[in-house]
């Protein structure tokens, strides 16, 4: 799977799933500042991941991830490791 074909699947779920502005998705968006994902969204998030992608997420490889573009490296990453 490519860069490009992770950032769509994220981006659908982001606007699909948790209702989020499509126009506030851009890779330097800050996740919660920005795009508006709150703690509770960040919950359905991991589940949504872990279902799509096939792996699981520990919460403490997210604590630097603060923009759309570092949490698709981040699943860049998982998924071709």
């Amino acid at each position: 799977m490519n860069r490009q074909e992770i950032e769509e699947i994220v981006k659908n779920f982001l606007v699909e799933d948790l209702e989020l502005d499509e126009s506030k998705i851009k890779p330097e968006a800050r996740l919660k500042e920005d795009i508006g994902i709150d703690s509770l969204d960040f919950v359905d998030i991991v589940v949504i991941v872990e279902k799509k992608f096939g792996f699981k997420i520990k919460p403490e490889e997210l604590t630097n991830v603060k923009l759309f573009s570092q949490f698709c490296d981040y699943i860049e990453k998982k998924i071709n490791a």
